[in-house]
């Protein structure tokens, strides 16, 4: 028989008095749950001692935790939503110009200075550079990408348009196909095909799906890839056949097949 102190545990068949002190007699089955809280007791002695030990350490730990959780609240309330604001007030002027030049009004004027600023006011390039990682700095490289493009800077066009990322549905794909544009302009179809699946693919929706499927067709057959221009062409043809791409497409089937 093994002996234990008597601690709270299962009511004793026996008592015993040695010295003085009374003893608990308890069965092996006894002994082995004595043993499992004995080494719980121990486990918790040791984490209680490593916490006393560590403490330092530990609240250093937690301190800085609290301390980056605290500097990016304060960082996007009193610097990232203040720089926001500013980048937007500051590319007014430039989206007016650009706006303008679109619609016509001394395009390539206007464009240089949507491109580098006017009126006090910076440029596209200027606020893509100063308010990278704001809203308005990310919006000023598509900006920028278009202006070059419409000016014949097809390399710039392709950096500054590589650097626009959006989830729109729209903004997104023309992007991938105003690249697309950039590198037919320069001669590289290859690189421009492969833009053009990439706007078709960025979301499909009646606006530039058929616009970039028609461009994806036409740069394919100028490829020589006969099949894959027809099923371009054929997408539209049977997805989009109210676009105004459609109204040409059946002479372009007939091409492809």
């Amino acid at each position: 028989m093994a002996t234990y102190s008597k601690r709270g545990y299962k009511a004793p068949k026996e008592k015993e008095v040695k010295d003085g002190v009374e003893e608990v007699i308890v069965d092996e089955k006894d002994s082995v749950t004595a043993g499992v809280f004995s080494t719980l007791d121990e486990t918790a002695s040791k984490t209680e001692d490593f916490v006393a030990k560590n403490q330092k350490f530990i609240i250093g730990i937690v301190g800085a935790v609290a301390l980056v959780t605290i500097g990016y609240l304060v960082y996007q309330k009193f610097i990232a939503e203040p720089k926001q604001t500013e980048a937007a007030e500051e590319m007014f002027v430039a989206q007016q110009n650009f706006q303008q030049a679109t619609d016509g009004v001394a395009s390539d004027s206007l464009y240089k200075l949507s491109l580098n600023g006017s009126e006090g006011k910076f440029g596209f390039l200027k606020i893509a550079d100063e308010y990278s990682g704001t809203d308005a700095g990310n919006l000023a490289n598509y900006y920028a990408g278009m202006a070059y493009l419409n000016t014949g800077k097809y390399t710039e066009a392709i950096d500054y348009l590589s650097k626009f990322k959006s989830e729109d549905i729209v903004l997104g794909a023309l992007a991938k196909g105003a690249i697309g544009d950039a590198y037919s302009q320069k001669n590289q179809p290859k690189e421009a095909l492969e833009n053009y699946i990439k706007a078709i693919e960025a979301n499909k929706n009646d606006f530039t799906t058929p616009r970039f499927l028609l461009k994806a067709g036409k740069t394919a057959l100028a490829l020589g890839k006969k099949e894959d221009a027809l099923k371009y062409f054929t997408d539209i043809k049977d997805n989009f056949d109210s676009s105004p791409e459609a109204t040409s497409v059946d002479g372009l089937i007939g091409l492809a097949q």
